[in-house]
């Protein structure tokens, strides 16, 4: 008799637990590995989400920095639909989509190649794109669901030396605000993120355009002369995390 008990308490508390772990909201996450698509991770995870975020070099079951984390590659359309399948197939349901991963590229609109300006817009724009499709059935068969687009607020005040990166960003501006009419009747909202500086790795790890000018060089020691300035005003990483969550749960969201 009391091991029946006892097995019937604990298919309880099983059951109690996939509940309640189907109650939980969820949340999955481009560029979480570093900057601020990790600390974003982390600061939903401590906001109640189940999160998992993607890196391009993430193995199987991987979980790094307390971050779950599964391989994908937003260039390429068949890893984005096994990641975000993998996604749903583990949390159940997806109600936020974070697109976050992307790069920058520095220097003058003529100093970069044709193919540096294309592998820039497939990762920025199209990368977006891909993953955003992938989601879009998840959420619209449960009828609920917010997209969260990392923008800049270079993605509507254009900086020169930028220019490139600025215009992905102002493409992913008028892409987030078409796309959230097309989809607000199926109860799912897209807002734009849009830092400023921010004190990241992705800063750093912004690439310089790949066919310098000696032409410009006067011009980019003034350039050079006001980034660093702002700079030393810039963001950190847990100030945008801070706005994405606040996005995230806000009762009355704002594109």
């Amino acid at each position: 008799h009391n091991q029946k008990l006892a097995a019937l308490r604990l298919a309880s508390f099983g059951q109690e637990a996939i509940r309640m772990s189907r109650q939980q909201k969820t949340a999955f996450l481009t560029g979480a590995s570093s900057g601020i698509g990790k600390v974003t991770a982390l600061s939903l995870s401590k906001a109640g989400y189940r999160v998992i975020g993607t890196s391009r070099t993430a193995k199987p079951g991987e979980i790094r920095d307390g971050i779950r984390l599964i391989a994908c590659d937003v260039t390429s359309e068949a890893s984005v639909a096994e990641a975000v399948a993998a996604a749903h197939a583990e949390l159940g349901h997806i109600d936020l989509l974070i697109n976050n991963a992307g790069f920058g590229i520095v220097g003058a609109a003529e100093e970069s190649s044709i193919e540096q300006v294309t592998a820039l817009y497939d990762t920025n724009v199209l990368g977006v794109v891909r993953v955003t499709n992938a989601v879009l059935p998840i959420m619209r068969a449960q009828a609920s669901g917010r997209i969260l687009n990392v923008g800049s607020g270079l993605g509507f005040i254009p900086a020169p030396f930028n220019t490139h990166y600025s215009a992905t960003k102002h493409a992913l501006e008028g892409y987030s605000e078409a796309l959230d009419h097309e989809v607000r009747g199926f109860g799912i909202r897209v807002l734009v993120i849009e830092p400023g500086t921010t004190a990241t790795s992705f800063e750093a790890s912004s690439v310089p355009a790949d066919t310098p000018l000696k032409d410009y060089d006067r011009l980019r020691v003034g350039y050079n002369i006001a980034y660093a300035k702002a700079m030393e005003a810039a963001d950190t990483a847990q100030s945008v995390a801070d706005t994405i969550v606040r996005a995230a749960t806000d009762k009355a969201p704002k594109l």
